[in-house]
């Protein structure tokens, strides 16, 4: 009878870990690594993202399409710095948000991130030039008057200037949150349906703005919608 193989003491070697995703940075305004959001746990837990990497060329138009609690928007207030990620990494520009404190946070969100909420979120207290002005403000930085001028000749408020939301149409609050989301020249400009609340007439004009705003102003813009018409004004 022959003897066994002699076995091996030594340990089995683990298999290497997978790398994290890269992404080429090289002209991103914004980008996400293996980014995952979970609320809640156990039985009631939900997974909003799961393990994403994308992201944003500057100067670009980028649409975001998906049916509701497709992680859309969770995905943009991460990315916006509005929400935090459970694991994964989120950069605007060369800075990673989770490595920041909130007093920090803050200072980015108001000089390099703007936002363009689908409710508008104007102060209704505020006149419409008061509203534009309003993260320059928080900020304590100075409008630049030739730029202001710039951006309300594009927008078509000059002479809405001095009128508070309640005494401006949907399409003209609209315009304001454009308008004072551009104010600061951030590095990039999210927008959650931007046009949910308008009529198709009124969305398109906004939408052509932004087409406008990318274009003219070389400004960074990421939209989530679910209706195709309106991605189709992205690049």
């Amino acid at each position: 009878m022959t003897d066994a193989a002699p076995q091996s003491s030594s340990p089995v070697p683990a298999a290497p870990m997978a790398p994290p995703t890269l992404v080429d940075t090289s002209n991103l305004a914004a980008y996400c690594r293996n980014a995952t959001k979970i609320y809640g746990e156990g039985d009631t837990e939900v997974r909003a993202l799961d393990d994403v990497t994308v992201g944003f060329e500057s100067g670009k138009f980028t649409s975001i399409m998906g049916p509701s609690g497709s992680g859309k928007s969770t995905l943009m207030q991460c990315m916006a710095g509005l929400d935090t990620l459970t694991t994964g990494e989120t950069y605007v520009g060369s800075v990673e948000l989770s490595s920041l404190k909130d007093t920090a946070l803050t200072k980015l969100r108001r000089s390099k991130v703007g936002f363009i909420f689908q409710a508008y979120n104007l102060i209704p207290t505020l006149t419409a030039a008061e509203n534009i002005t309003l993260p320059l403000d928080l900020a304590g930085a100075n409008p630049d008057p030739a730029w202001m001028d710039q951006v309300v000749s594009a927008v078509g408020l000059g002479d809405r200037l001095g009128h508070r939301p309640n005494e401006l149409s949907g399409g003209q609050q609209q315009r304001v949150a454009v308008a004072r989301a551009l104010a600061s020249r951030p590095d990039i400009i999210f927008g959650d349906e931007p046009t949910g609340n308008l009529d198709s007439r009124t969305g398109a004009e906004i939408l052509e703005f932004m087409q406008q705003a990318v274009r003219d102003f070389r400004q960074t813009i990421v939209m989530v919608t679910h209706d195709p018409v309106s991605a189709s004004y992205s690049d």
